[in-house]
């Protein structure tokens, strides 16, 4: 007993360390962002003091002076808007392929689980050409796009989950005159719902912190997501305002966090979930 409770402490002790060390960046973020400019490169790890305490106005000027309200704007409209079609389209085809077992189906499950390791970087040229020629430079395009590079991980914790679901239930609901459509709304999607949790979680999470995509593939002249405002803060000749970019950095920072610490719970259960059968 006393072998795992010291075990225990020693192990307390080791996750509290790499715990600070992981919240001290963001610390120094949200330090800096209620300091005067000129001290930020001065003393970057010193608390505000009168002499450096600049109030909020580092935060006004990221929202007034470089539209960073707008870019939220987006940032959130790309993030619902692609996790929701995410979420319903990945479901139905997991659905699809786990209950009709077909030639077809199995290929389209491999497909799905193979996009998972095909480097982004092997297709960005090639995509932002096709996005360009095609219309989908816009957010509600994009949507589209992240429809495909999400549907990977979607499907396959989907799938897993589907297996799970008695068949006995589904036939059941055919005998009372269900048809395909119905029952999967009505009997299979509220079944699915630890999976619908923990799965649009990860790709919110992904989709709001993602810069490289949406810099590639949208115009940038009349749309930019949070990422893309705060690169943009760069001034000529290498002037950077880090006042307004420590602020903006923390109002893209806080959502995210407060939002992952409201539904961690979920993405345990979730992937339990849909582990229970191969």
């Amino acid at each position: 007993m006393k072998r795992k409770s010291r075990m225990s402490m020693v192990g307390t002790c080791v996750f509290t360390v790499l715990g600070v060390i992981y919240i001290l960046p963001i610390l120094v973020v949200l330090m800096n962002s209620f300091k005067k400019k000129i001290f930020i490169n001065k003393e970057p790890f010193t608390l505000p003091a009168e002499k450096t305490w600049n109030g909020i106005e580092n935060y006004l000027t990221a929202i007034d002076k470089y539209g960073l309200l707008d870019a939220v704007g987006w940032t959130i409209f790309i993030t619902v808007g692609s996790v929701l079609v995410i979420l319903i389209c990945t479901s139905m085809c997991a659905w699809y392929i786990t209950r009709i077992q077909t030639r077809f189906t199995k290929a389209l499950y491999l497909l799905c689980v193979f996009s998972m390791v095909v480097p982004f970087q092997m297709v960005m040229f090639t995509l932002s050409l096709v996005a360009d020629r095609t219309g989908l430079n816009t957010p509600w395009g994009i949507i589209i796009i992240y429809l495909g590079f999400g549907a990977g991980l979607a499907v396959f914790m989907f799938c897993g989950f589907v297996k799970s679901i008695p068949l006995e239930i589904e036939e059941a609901a055919m005998i009372d005159g269900c048809n395909p459509l119905r029952m999967f709304f009505s009997i299979v999607l509220p079944i699915m719902k630890p999976t619908y949790i923990s799965v649009g979680i990860l790709e919110t999470m992904w989709v709001w912190n993602d810069f490289l995509l949406p810099y590639l593939v949208l115009d940038l002249n009349r749309f930019k997501t949070i990422s893309i405002a705060i690169q943009y803060m760069k001034g000529s000749y290498g002037r950077v305002d880090m006042g307004a970019i420590m602020a903006a950095l923390i109002l893209a920072v806080i959502p995210v966090i407060i939002f992952y610490l409201a539904c961690q719970k979920h993405i345990i259960k979730g992937v339990a979930a849909g582990a229970v059968k191969g």
